[in-house]
């Protein structure tokens, strides 16, 4: 019994060209196309990906004599311009999001970064500007304002949705340790108004009458938190490091909380405090690979451990330490947990939240009240509300990881 060719072509579009012939035998028409129209084109940009050929990672750069894309195998790719408008035609957002992730990993799309037309065509995505840091120095100027517009897109769009969510839950966490006779709507204290006045309850109106009002203080002008935030700047961490910077740049505009922000590896720890403006500039300040040194690290950001007991220490991190002395950073770390800092480790800052990490030594900090634990993006307001409310650092990070399994 012949295939209908409904099926027939999903098959052949699931299967590849490879599948041609066995597919028309199959369809009881030997020799005919399968595909036709649009499915011809939908064909060609899998196939630019996804075909079983192998293909020389440099074969896909732009040809500009005006002929077909260079051949591999007597089969002709299609230019990466045309192929991006191919997938972005026949699927939605996210799956070209994957399909140029692939086409990364896969087919070496990589080198098309440093041009600068094709790179203002691709859809941006944080493993995209991810790959664009890392290769940053290897851009070539007539590439590099691309390059920045890239992760600039990036960054913006992970900003707009998490910024709102960072103020509100650090500017709340601030105020709602103090309450003032100042009375404003806007400094109204609604839970503390209620329990205070339940007993005011009138069935008849169903409504509590108040008789006494709360009202959160103003806003002190003086920072009363130290929020450090120390980025290792492994390989490894890249996508971390976006999310870092951008959460450094939001707390850096948050006038009660005093930022700063700090990028290392085995040989240099760099201040990029006064880049926090503009994350895009703090981004491309970092030096993405090499070993880290975190006892280096963390002597450094002591510097800024003016008040202890109102500093909080973010070790964003793999914990993969390859000093030649690991033990001098533990004891650093106790040294500083004890004169009343407060640390987290932040061991994959991602979309997923699955963290990656040396587990033996993120037990050993967590034994000495220093957590160390992946979370999504969303949490992390919460986290550090908790923090600057006073809430223990294990009950915070209980409820990361009980939030995540009920994801999961």
């Amino acid at each position: 019994m012949a295939i209908d060719p409904v099926n027939l072509a999903r098959w052949r579009l699931i299967l590849g060209k490879s599948a041609e012939e066995s597919l028309q035998r199959m369809g009881g028409a030997p020799g005919q196309p399968i595909l036709s129209g649009d499915q011809n084109e939908l064909d060609e940009a899998l196939e630019a990906i996804y075909s079983s050929d192998e293909l020389d990672k440099g074969e896909w750069a732009s040809p500009t004599d005006g002929r077909p894309h260079g051949a591999v195998k007597g089969r002709a790719l299609p230019r990466v311009a045309k192929w991006l408008d191919q997938i972005r035609t026949f699927f939605p957002k996210d799956v070209v999001v994957l399909l140029q992730k692939d086409a990364i990993e896969r087919r070496g799309l990589k080198q098309l970064l440093f041009e600068p037309e094709i790179m203002a065509n691709i859809e941006p995505s944080l493993e995209l500007a991810a790959t664009v840091l890392a290769m940053k120095s290897m851009v070539p100027e007539k590439a590099k304002s691309a390059a920045r517009d890239l992760v600039r897109r990036v960054v913006e769009d992970v900003r707009k949705r998490l910024e709102s969510q960072f103020t509100q839950a650090i500017r709340g966490a601030l105020r709602r340790n103090r309450h003032s006779p100042f009375r404003s709507l806007p400094n109204l204290d609604w839970p503390r108004t209620i329990r205070r006045n339940i007993k005011n309850y009138n069935p008849e109106l169903q409504s509590i009458i108040p008789e006494r009002i709360s009202f959160f203080s103003r806003q002190q002008r003086q920072n009363q938190w130290n929020i450090i935030i120390a980025m290792d700047q492994s390989g490894s961490m890249a996508t971390s490091l976006i999310y870092g910077g951008i959460m450094g740049a939001i707390l850096a505009s948050i006038g009660s909380v005093e930022t700063h922000v700090v990028a290392f590896n085995h040989e240099d720890v760099v201040d990029l405090t006064e880049h926090c403006s503009d994350p895009v500039d703090l981004l491309f300040g970092v030096q993405l690979g090499g070993a880290e040194d975190y006892w280096k690290a963390t002597c450094y950001c002591e510097r800024f451990m003016h008040t202890p007991a109102k500093t909080l220490y973010v070790l964003l991190a793999d914990l993969h330490d390859t000093s030649p002395n690991t033990k001098r950073f533990v004891k650093k770390m106790e040294f500083l947990l004890e004169s009343g800092v407060k640390a987290v480790g932040l061991l994959a800052i991602s979309d997923q939240g699955v963290p990656s990490y040396n587990e033996s030594l993120a037990e050993t900090l967590a034994k000495m009240g220093m957590p160390c634990f992946g979370c999504t993006p969303e949490r992390l307001p919460e986290l550090l509300a908790g923090v600057l409310r006073g809430t223990d650092l294990k009950t915070i990070a209980a409820k990361v990881g009980e939030s995540k399994k009920a994801q999961t």
